[in-house]
Order: C-alpha cells, then structure tokens, then sequence
C-alpha cells in the first residue's frame, strides 16, 4: 500500500466525536443517577411513614407509593440536571487545573537539564514582568530580574 493510499484514508476518517459528547453525556448521565437516588429516597420515606396503614389498604398504599415516585420525579428533575452540570463543570476546571499543574512541573524539570529551555523561559517570564510592571516601578523590576539571573547561574553571560 503506498502512502498516498493511506493519507487519503486518514484524512477521511471522521473526528472523533466521543470527545465531543462526552462532556454532556456525562452530565446527563450524573443527572440520572441523582434522579434515581433522589426517587429511591423519596420513595422509602414515604413507605416508612405508610407502613402502618399499608397492611389494610394495600392497593391505595401502591397508588400513594406511585404518586409519590411520579412526584419525585417531577420536583426533583431540573434540580439534579443543575447539580450535574455544575458538579461535571467544577470537576473540570479542577482537572484542567491539575494537568497545567503537572505539565509546568514537568516543563520546568526539562529547563532544569537544558540551558537553553531555561533561557528561553526565563526570556519569557521577564517580558511578563514587563508587560505586568508600569514604567515607574522600573527600578523594582531591574532589580528581581538581575536577582533571578544571578539565581540561575545566567550571570556569566
């Protein structure tokens, strides 16, 4: 097979769109689950309260357990689909926050062992320092890049 055959191929297969739905999915899913609990939970309450009665009116005892899961399932709907979201969307940004985290421990152990990394990163921060520092704080900010060069062992340069 020749290698034009294979681009052609790889350039039509469909992007995958499990990513893509994902985050919904699991949201929808989360919700469900709540709904399920919230039910279940409402349903065992009021079968606890009805217990005494139930053992005479079996059939109106069933009819309440319905109209109560059906009840449930009414009130508590929109609020475990707001929980859901929120939860899925708070977990996340957390998770989001711990790969950054961990990708700038790992980039900052490269420039450890590469001078060059850490030349290019410490270029970077400064002109952060420079786009985040007014002008008449210019004394301040000469004297923090020097310490940090002298800190890194650039000084000889």
């Amino acid at each position: 097979m020749n290698a034009s055959a294979a681009k052609s191929v790889l350039g039509q297969m469909p992007a995958t769109t499990a990513q893509a739905a994902t985050p919904a999915t699991s949201a929808q899913t989360l919700s469900t689950l709540l709904l399920a609990a919230g039910v279940a939970a409402w349903v065992v309450m009021a079968d606890q309260w009805i217990d005494d009665w139930a053992h005479t009116h079996v059939v109106a005892s069933w009819l309440a357990l319905w109209a109560v899961a059906v009840l449930a399932m009414a009130t508590l709907r929109g609020f475990t689909r707001m929980l859901a979201q929120n939860l899925m969307a708070g977990l996340d940004g957390w998770s989001a926050q711990v790969a950054r985290r961990r990708s700038d421990q790992r980039l900052w152990a490269m420039a450890q062992s590469d001078t060059r990394m850490m030349r290019d990163l410490q270029t970077a921060m400064d002109r952060d320092d420079a786009d985040s520092t007014p002008a008449k704080d210019t004394k301040n900010w000469m004297n923090r890049r020097a310490a940090r060069i002298v800190n890194s062992g650039l000084h000889y340069i």
